[in-house]
């Protein structure tokens, strides 16, 4: 006969609240059917999920226990690089463990672990089994929650951990504890940074702030009157350097708040103002690929195109009233390469211009002059700019 097979996890957690909430990582216990916590004087306490967020990697649990000692929330915007820290936690399963390091890094995004990132950099040893454990400062303060190392593959600590900053924790947390579950604000949008290639394609005396890489219609971003091709330059009067930041500043607020945006639109400079709406169980349009600048003859060199047909549209699901020339190949490593084209992509514009055929694109590559080509391109249904540099 067949056997139950039991798979155990271990990981750390943190008690908020003296009532007996307490905050961890969401893949600490992700899948569970049981959870169980034990305090430091050795008492076991059955768990219950209040709810989870994937998309920070937190979780709340609930204990049935009063008078427990709890951390004090600090403020995140006081800590400083060089700061000193205390990580705490359950490494390897040894039980409570204090190491001590300082922050590294604030702010550290774009590494591919969650898809709203915000870290805190420590080089405070952090080990399997400290995921969800404190990260406190010198007076006893909780400014984060330990959720992730670089390990150079040995799966071990080298001196590279991250932890979810307090305030974005905070933030998940009231929003579980209020609607059991979080609810963001959503804008509609697909946001890119604007390189410093982007800058100079776009006319931009400065890189820093996002560009709209797509706006979807109907969103709030579209009833505003954003267009693709705008560049959000602040939010509230407060100044978006990347697109990571925009995501992290529009999630964060409540769906109905009306957000005063300054945008760059054609040159010139106007406010505007969305009312947000709650971002769809999907997540909606918040991503793009980091394209990275070309290296240094035509930008567009090594690009093979070809007229985009019923068949093809078909093939790479977009709707008929798709324009542009589909891209057969792409040279590896030539400009275009490197700056994130590939094969299935639909080039619609080239430097602002419309392309509808391989003929207008032809006389667009051919009236191009040195330098950036600046290309709208629709992938998977998704449109976003490539700027690539003529080497």
């Amino acid at each position: 006969m067949p056997q139950k097979r039991f798979e155990h996890s271990l990981g750390s957690g943190v008690i908020v609240r003296s009532d007996g909430y307490i905050l961890t990582n969401n893949h600490v216990i992700d899948g569970a059917t049981d959870i169980t916590v034990t305090l430091n004087d050795k008492r076991e306490l059955k768990a219950k999920l209040i709810g989870g967020d994937a998309k920070t990697d937190i979780a709340v649990l609930k204990v049935d226990a009063t008078n427990l000692p709890a951390l004090t929330f600090a403020d995140s915007a006081k800590g400083h690089v060089g700061d000193l820290v205390l990580a705490m936690g359950n490494p390897f399963g040894l039980g409570q463990t204090v190491t001590m390091g300082i922050i590294s890094a604030q702010g550290r995004a774009n590494l591919g672990i969650e898809d709203y990132e915000d870290f805190i950099q420590t080089d405070a040893a952090i080990n399997p089994g400290n995921s969800g454990g404190a990260l406190i400062n010198t007076r006893g303060e909780l400014i984060g929650i330990n959720t992730a190392i670089l390990s150079g593959g040995s799966g071990g600590n080298q001196g590279v951990g991250f932890a979810v900053p307090v305030s974005l924790a905070r933030n998940v947390m009231n929003q579980v504890m209020e609607h059991g579950k979080v609810v963001r604000g959503y804008l509609g949008v697909l946001p890119q940074d604007v390189t410093p290639a982007m800058a100079k394609a776009f006319n931009l005396k400065q890189s820093g702030g996002v560009l709209m890489g797509d706006v979807t219609a109907g969103t709030p971003a579209a009833q505003a009157g954003i267009e693709r091709g705008d560049v959000i330059l602040d939010v509230d009067g407060q100044k978006v350097e990347d697109s990571n930041q925009l995501k992290l500043r529009i999630s964060q607020m409540a769906p109905g708040t009306a957000v005063k945006l300054r945008i760059l639109h054609d040159g010139s400079e106007r406010t505007v103002t969305a009312k947000l709406a709650e971002m769809p169980a999907s997540g909606g349009r918040s991503a793009v690929e980091k394209n990275g600048d070309a290296a240094t003859s035509s930008a567009l060199d090594g690009v093979s195109v070809e007229a985009v047909d019923a068949q093809t549209l078909n093939e790479l699901k977009l709707p008929a009233s798709t324009r542009g020339v589909v891209v057969t190949d792409v040279t590896e490593g030539s400009p275009a390469a490197q700056a994130g084209l590939r094969q299935g992509d639909v080039i619609q514009e080239v430097n602002r211009g419309h392309v509808s055929s391989v003929a207008d694109f032809d006389r667009a590559v051919h009236n191009a002059s040195g330098g950036t080509t600046l290309l709208l391109v629709n992938r998977s249904g998704y449109t976003m700019y490539l700027a690539i540099q003529a080497r």
